[in-house]
């Protein structure tokens, strides 16, 4: 779910220096060729379009790249290879020689904006005519700052209950008891499934997955650990707490968390070999896109699908995903828009959606489906979907009924700051080097310092 640590680590100071005396102002649209005129969706377009941070091979990402492609017509189209990296990013933008384009995490905007390395994307949506109103609320408000559109966004992530049938079973239980909505079920229903020999632990129980999943088990207690305005930490809440002394004890059951993680690590996550395969996990939360991975490498395994869900029995998930930005200084901002709004358009992922079909068909394998940014596309895509049976049908229905039932953070001018205090935090208590409360209140007085500091600093240029 989170593709940060390179970003929450640092980055050199000089480079953040030179931003922010740069020029390269916030809200001010100072990219070249960024002017109003340039977005325009009947313009004719050319020059170069280097995009970093995209590096997908694969046919969802193919299909829409040639279509992309021929929506820019001459432009030149480069794909500058591997993963996103930020310092290497903004080291560019500093040098005053960024890419075109940019592709990123949605929870990475924020920042990126605050620094003044990406620009407003108004002009752009206005002129090219992008509908913001089909995308999701939640992945609009992970790229929103201060109340500006920094990136248009693509693929969604979600989050559902993934569970070993067959052991559920033996146990006498259903989903019900691991999906989250009675917590107290859940500790029972780990200490019913997971199988220790000899001291070492043999069976998973439950995994909750820390300490990625912190904000979905906070958000699913009907809390937060971030004010809807971006401004205000609430890492100390009760909820935080609760959700993460809840999690420990689910871990210290089975040996404490390193026992567990040692054990999660040594199976074949990604082979005939996984641990739902295997029996030797109960059931965890994970992003939907391991559905297809399970299906594909291991179709006869026992396996349950449902929601994650709140305490009160309904449906959630905390969303993640990609997006398009637009550096600042970039030298051909029409294009960049052109792209992004080409690539995230309904007849692109009708495209894809169709290249992903005829691929499973030709494996023999179900369509499952392709979660995006958009509502009407996902609506479009999931009308293609092709059966495989039980229980993979339940895994798709439990994934889109959690796309509809989103929750996310609002993009903030220290999110790489935020979240690293948040992941230390939980590290500290899951090594037994800090209580839940002590952990988090540390967390607290640093993640809403960085945010106050983020936040004058942003006001302070935007006057």
């Amino acid at each position: 779910m989170y593709r940060r640590q390179a970003r929450a680590t640092g980055v050199a100071g000089a480079v953040i220096i030179a931003l922010a005396f740069s020029g390269c102002a916030v809200g001010t649209g100072g990219a070249a060729g960024s002017d109003e005129a340039d977005y325009d969706s009947e313009a004719e377009l050319g020059g170069e379009l280097s995009v970093m941070g995209f590096s997908g091979v694969d046919e969802v990402a193919t299909s829409r790249v040639e279509y992309a492609e021929a929506e820019l017509g001459d432009v030149d189209v480069k794909l500058i290879e591997g993963d996103l990296d930020i310092q290497q990013f903004l080291s560019a933008v500093a040098s005053g020689e960024p890419p075109e384009l940019l592709y990123a995490d949605r929870d990475q905007i924020g920042s990126l904006a605050a620094r003044g390395a990406i620009i407003p994307l108004e002009r752009c949506i206005d002129g090219e005519g992008i509908d913001m109103s089909e995308f999701r609320e939640s992945a609009v408000g992970q790229v929103t700052l201060d109340g500006e559109v920094y990136g248009i966004p693509e693929f969604n992530q979600v989050q559902v209950t993934m569970a070993n049938a067959d052991l559920l079973a033996a146990a006498g239980l259903s989903i019900d008891a691991v999906n989250g909505s009675d917590r107290n079920a859940m500790t029972q229903a780990n200490l019913a499934l997971m199988k220790s020999d000899g001291g070492s632990l043999s069976v998973i129980g439950v995994d909750p997955k820390m300490p990625e999943f912190l904000p979905l088990w906070v958000a699913g207690a009907d809390g937060s650990l971030l004010s809807d305005d971006g401004r205000t930490a609430m890492l100390d809440s009760q909820e935080a707490v609760d959700a993460l002394t809840w999690a420990v004890d689910l871990y210290d059951a089975q040996g404490g968390f390193s026992a567990v993680k040692a054990f999660r690590d040594s199976a074949d996550f990604f082979g005939e070999g996984n641990q739902f395969a295997t029996n030797a996990l109960g059931a965890m939360p994970m992003e939907q896109w391991y559905i297809n991975v399970l299906n594909e490498v291991s179709p006869d395994a026992p396996l349950a699908f449902d929601t994650v869900r709140t305490t009160a029995g309904e449906p959630i998930a905390f969303a993640g995903g990609s997006a398009w930005a637009i550096p600042s200084g970039t030298e051909n901002a029409a294009a960049a828009c052109r792209w992004a709004k080409a690539m995230t358009s309904l007849d692109a992922w009708q495209l894809a959606a169709e290249a992903r079909l005829a691929t499973r068909e030709g494996e023999g394998k179900p369509f499952t489906g392709i979660l995006t940014g958009n509502s009407v596309a996902d609506e479009q895509i999931r009308e293609m979907i092709t059966s495989g049976g039980e229980p993979w049908d339940a895994g798709v229905e439990a994934m889109y009924e959690a796309n509809d039932h989103t929750v996310s953070w609002p993009a903030s001018p220290a999110d790489a700051e935020f979240e690293q205090a948040m992941q230390d935090a939980v590290n500290s208590v899951l090594n037994g080097e800090a209580s839940p409360e002590e952990a988090l209140a540390d967390a607290q007085e640093t993640a809403q310092q960085a945010l106050d500091e983020g936040w004058e600093k942003l006001e302070s240029r935007e006057q």
